[in-house]
């Protein structure tokens, strides 16, 4: 299955040291040159930059359609409008990203948003850890991620961890 992934699931895995899981639930991933920019180079020495430089398993393909890009940053930025421009040119439904305003364009375009939080559910269904709760926490603690209380507990609820 080919999917792409905007900068904020990457840099989140990463903050975590869990971007592997990316790799065990796709095998690879692809992101536009406008991620890796903000990942590797721009981001250069923060969480993400150099496990995102060092994934052989992580692909860089340029978008095509730079008329939907342009547009699309009208309202997002540049690394979420080439991830979904991406995802749209390569024929994938799914799509790596965080960010509620990204999601609810991707789904107007019939892509299947997929973020951080459900990549750690999946994993922890999968055994890839114990408890999500200290997954989670750790991602606001050292990832300095922002997550409703209501999404924090649908997570935990998902694996039978609620309280």
């Amino acid at each position: 299955m080919k999917v792409v992934s905007n900068s904020s699931v990457l840099i989140s895995l990463s903050s975590i040291n869990r971007l592997e899981l990316l790799k065990d639930k796709f095998g690879e991933i692809q992101i536009p040159q406008a991620v890796w920019t903000e990942v590797v180079v721009a981001g250069e020495g923060e969480p993400g930059s150099i496990e995102v430089k060092n994934a052989d398993w992580i692909e860089i393909v340029n978008v095509s359609d730079k008329n939907l890009v342009v547009a699309l940053n009208e309202i997002l930025d540049l690394g979420e409008s080439e991830a979904i421009a991406l995802a749209l040119e390569i024929g994938t439904n799914v799509i790596l990203i965080d960010e509620k305003d990204a999601r609810l364009i991707a789904t107007k375009y019939q892509l299947n948003p997929l973020g951080t939080v459900g990549i750690l559910i999946w994993a922890k269904k999968n055994g890839k850890f114990n408890n999500l709760k200290e997954e989670l926490d750790r991602l606001i603690i050292e990832g300095d991620f922002r997550i409703s209380h209501q999404v924090y507990q649908y997570a935990l609820e998902k694996v039978g961890e609620s309280e």
